[in-house]
């Protein structure tokens, strides 16, 4: 038995030598031959046999050999199952911990009975917004906290401190997203927005709109009511 529990040990010691050993291959032949790729973030071996998912810049994900010969950048698809593996990871590695989120630096609308939950970060002059706060007017039954995040220049910060400032944010921000109306000019502590522009830098929010579903799951763009729904539910 002692003999077992100890070849067993070795076989392990063995394994995780290996493991060590490739790792330390892929970084070395990527590091001196792809200048971007001198920093990985992890080398983990992927579901299919033979290849090893790369992961740089926090979540973004490429494939490559034992020895670093090739590099693959795209979608790893198990057709067994028709998963795409590499949207599901790169979805987990973009998750954000929804009830960690600096709701105070939010303002809400809620809409019904508002149990469902959704943020969402957006500037005041992007179109994808506007397109999809009209279509966010569909979904009911739902708490939306809006993030002002100005990422669009100059004219985007002063309007987000204009609605932030507001007597009734929620009304002064549909009335221009919607329906057009300027946001009458207005002063504060405004210090929130540049929280939240941190705040995006951080989670690598590069475009808005962005949604925070409750589980943590993010979408990056203006989706459908259908979806939001879909993934609310």
């Amino acid at each position: 038995m002692k003999q077992l529990f100890s070849t067993l040990i070795a076989c392990a010691m063995l394994l995780a030598n290996t493991a060590w050993s490739q790792e330390a291959t892929i970084r070395k032949n990527l590091g001196e031959r792809i200048p971007q790729l001198q920093q990985l973030d992890e080398v983990i071996k992927s579901p299919m046999p033979g290849l090893y998912e790369i992961r740089v810049n926090g979540n973004e994900i490429y494939y490559t050999d034992a020895d670093a010969n090739f590099l693959v950048q795209g979608n790893l698809i198990d057709t067994r199952q028709k998963r795409n593996l590499t949207e599901e990871r790169i979805e987990k590695l973009s998750a954000i911990a929804f009830d960690a989120l600096p709701f105070k630096d939010a303002f809400t609308m809620v809409r019904g009975n508002g149990k469902r939950k959704l943020a969402v970060f957006e500037d005041p002059n992007c179109g994808y917004c506007k397109r999809f706060e009209k279509d966010l007017q569909k979904v009911n039954n739902v708490t939306v906290y809006l993030f002002l995040y100005p990422i669009l220049g100059p004219d985007s910060v002063e309007k987000s401190k204009n609605i932030w400032c507001a007597k009734d944010k929620a009304k002064v921000w549909q009335d221009w997203m919607v329906r057009d109306v300027m946001p009458a000019t207005t002063s504060c502590d405004s210090a929130a927005i540049a929280r939240n522009v941190e705040l995006g830098r951080k989670f690598r929010i590069t475009g808005t709109p962005t949604l925070v579903f409750a589980d943590g799951s993010r979408v990056p763009g203006a989706i459908g009511a259908d979806q939001v729904e879909k993934r609310l539910n």
